[in-house]
């Protein structure tokens, strides 16, 4: 189990900061800017996100996702919205996170609102973005993939603080659910099948919105990556043009579920996000977490680890000796 942690959490790292570069990004002006993102590099000046980091550094979605971990270690991996928000407001103002725009925009309102004393629940409830999905794929490491319920319920618990909507928690409980399913070196057939069963029951949580199925979108998006399986422009682009790569959870769930069955590897996976256009950092972390999961560190490429360990300060080892940890007393 722990290669596999491990491969989830490099790969949630490395999908993110190949991906900062062209974040936000169109698709044509990603290509006309780098040519084609093979590697790590510093966020351009006139990228007005990407611009505060560079090369190899991670985003705020590999930092919200260890903070959530930071606040369940803290309260022995039992969820407090409390002390979750506490944390996440504390990062987000040692960074500047509210006046460099680096948070989403859901986050942003949700924590300001905490910020100022005030109740989010009007924000998180009618929260349609991706700031869940994008920090849980290290939650997906405490639960088999027989543990549905529990995740889901796991997922609801650590997730509300800022987003509390149906298609929110079902966003983050698939991408969770994927990597749970991941990590036993299912199919991708089979991980995929996990994923969608987890929707059905993750709809049901939180507030319900009126917002494209994300079941719907996955499946159009594998039938996709079965049809252009020899051809990956054609792929990208069906991606980027139908199930979309924007900032809302309706498109950035399914396309990074579907990317991740296409591309297999992380170091492939986070190559195909990183010049796909759109939420680039965001769909390459949890697209990449999912092949991490599958494939175990040792199998990661040698050079990205390295570059990760580089350039953030931030030991992994730490949190997966906690993931294990607790795996069995969560998970049950």
């Amino acid at each position: 189990m722990k290669n596999h942690i491990l491969g989830a959490l490099y790969g949630l790292a490395i999908g993110d900061a190949m991906g900062m570069p062209s974040e936000l990004w169109s698709r044509n002006k990603v290509k006309s800017y780098f040519g084609k993102i093979e590697t790590f590099l510093d966020g351009p000046q006139s990228n007005e996100v990407a611009k505060h980091f560079t090369k190899g550094q991670f985003t705020d979605d590999t930092a919200q996702a260890l903070i959530i971990l930071d606040s369940l270690i803290e309260t022995n991996f039992h969820p407090s919205k409390h002390v979750i928000a506490e944390k996440l407001l504390k990062w987000a103002n040692h960074i500047q996170a509210f006046d460099k725009e680096i948070l989403g925009p859901t986050s942003k309102a949700a924590l300001q609102a905490i910020k100022q004393g005030q109740d989010p629940k009007k924000i998180t409830e009618k929260a349609e973005t991706n700031g869940a999905a994008m920090r849980i794929a290290p939650i997906g490491c405490l639960f088999r993939s027989n543990q549905s319920d529990k995740l889901i319920n796991y997922v609801w618990q650590v997730s509300q603080v800022t987003h509390a909507s149906d298609i929110a928690i079902a966003g983050a409980a698939m991408i969770a659910g994927a990597v749970s399913s991941a990590m036993e070196k299912k199919s991708w057939n089979e991980i995929m099948h996990d994923t969608i069963m987890i929707y059905n029951k993750a709809i049901g949580y939180g507030t319900e919105t009126f917002t494209p199925s994300l079941k719907a979108r996955l499946k159009l998006g594998l039938t996709y990556a079965k049809q252009f399986s020899n051809d990956e422009d054609v792929f990208a682009d069906h991606i980027y043009d139908v199930i979309g790569a924007g900032v809302q959870t309706s498109e950035s769930v399914p396309a990074a579920l579907s990317i991740a069955y296409y591309t297999k590897t992380v170091e492939r996976c986070a190559v195909f996000c990183a010049n796909l256009g759109g939420d680039t950092d965001t769909i390459g972390a949890m697209a990449t977490a999912i092949c991490g999961a599958k494939q175990g560190v040792d199998k990661i490429n040698k050079d990205y680890i390295r570059i990760i360990d580089e350039n953030n300060q931030v030991d992994f080892n730490h949190y997966t000796q906690y993931l294990l940890k607790f795996r069995e007393d969560v998970g049950g």
